[in-house]
């Protein structure tokens, strides 16, 4: 009895990065490495050993992640852009403020 869990009969939403219905393989992989990299960077920020790699994913991150945002054509890639720079960004200034690139 699917009727039950959905009334009006619409299609239940799905967890997607192509919401105009078209693949974009490489704005998708950009955008979810842009974002597991300001996820890492920013945790790597608040370990004062990590400060190295916290500074050049930060950097890598932060730039990468305006060209993704460049090139990004869905709302869902800009807004896992927008999150992995924010990240990206914080990770690599607090990697700086510990000690720098090297």
């Amino acid at each position: 009895m699917p009727h039950i869990l959905d009334p009006v009969g619409r299609a239940r939403p799905r967890l997607t990065l192509n919401t105009d219905g078209r693949p974009h393989r490489l704005q998708n992989t950009l955008c979810l490495s842009v974002f597991a990299i300001g996820v890492l960077a920013f945790i790597f920020g608040f370990i004062v050993v990590l400060h190295v790699p916290a500074s050049w994913l930060g950097a890598v991150g932060f730039l990468g992640g305006l060209f993704s945002q460049f090139i990004s054509v869905t709302t869902p890639q800009r807004v896992l852009n927008i999150i992995g720079i924010v990240g990206s960004f914080v990770g690599a200034g607090l990697g700086i403020a510990h000690g720098g690139f090297i």
